[in-house]
């Protein structure tokens, strides 16, 4: 009999939870309105133990959360911020797949609580013909990658946050680094990438992926970003600390180069939204860095 993944047999009893008018909804540790919005920045190690953390950007205090992961879960999120295509579905990507097949729709994750040492999720999720949100018991790992891959809202409880203030982090070794903030994903520019896009000599991060205000500004793939706040962005995870030194109450000053111009973009620091996309994350036509 073949061996089913831990991740798997969670797939499954989704899917189950979906199909079935019984299912039991876990309610949130706290109020859903008493949480905090969040944008999944990256993917990094804890300073102490080395082991991988997932990076949440908390706009209002300019803090992170870090929810540790396994290593599984590490790549099946990297993966989804670089829009790397698969020879074949990831787990994730089939169990957003499933629930886009049942018309149903992941609306929003919730890390809601720290456990001893251990932290717990939830899933909404939109289903038809359902009254209300169906709320799914989840580890905080599966159902971030969920959101990544879905776009949606990522919440946590001030008790999370205050949790895992201070907590020290490392980036991945820079080739590797992938880090979203203000809806924009960048990465390192390669001197190949820096002449198949035409790209000048000015340091800075180049950008695959954009959304929300960024997006409706004209920010595309293949930009340059060559100054946050004044300061030049000498690696994606500087990229990250630049955006979280906004000053409270102001917007973040992006410089930038794109079709052979330089402008200066001003956006907010709030969570940006992120549309449900309407197809495959893997198919995605985003810049792979």
């Amino acid at each position: 009999m073949t061996r089913l993944s831990k991740t798997a047999v969670w797939c499954a009893a989704l899917l189950l939870s979906l199909l079935s008018a019984q299912t039991v909804a876990r309610a949130p540790a706290v109020p859903v309105e008493e949480m905090l919005p969040v944008e999944l920045a990256t993917v990094g190690f804890e300073s102490g133990s080395g082991s991988p953390v997932v990076v949440l950007r908390e706009p209002a205090s300019g803090d992170v959360v870090l929810i540790s992961i396994g290593s599984g879960e590490a790549l099946a999120i990297l993966l989804a911020l670089r829009d790397v295509p698969t020879p074949r579905p990831m787990t994730h990507d089939l169990l957003a797949s499933v629930i886009g097949s049942l018309d149903a729709e992941v609306e929003r994750v919730l890390v809601d609580a720290l456990v001893g040492a251990t932290y717990t999720g939830v899933i909404e999720l939109g289903v038809p013909g359902r009254e209300g949100p169906v709320r799914v018991d989840s580890r905080p790992s599966d159902a971030l990658a969920l959101a990544v891959r879905t776009g949606a809202e990522i919440l946590v409880s001030p008790d999370v946050l205050m949790a895992t203030r201070g907590l020290e982090f490392e980036g991945l070794p820079e080739s590797q680094q992938v880090v979203s903030a203000l809806g924009i994903t960048v990465g390192e520019v390669t001197p190949d990438l820096r002449e198949a896009l035409g790209l000048p000599d000015d340091p800075g991060l180049v950008v695959s992926r954009t959304v929300g205000e960024a997006e409706e500004l004209g920010l595309e793939p293949g930009a340059l970003i060559l100054e946050v706040n004044g300061r030049v962005p000498r690696s994606p995870m500087q990229f990250l600390d630049l955006v979280r030194g906004t000053e409270p109450g102001k917007r973040a000053r992006v410089r930038i180069w794109q079709d052979g111009e330089t402008r200066e973009l001003q956006l907010s620091t709030d969570v940006p939204e992120r549309p449900t996309p309407e197809r495959n994350p893997a198919d995605g036509d985003a810049l792979e860095v």
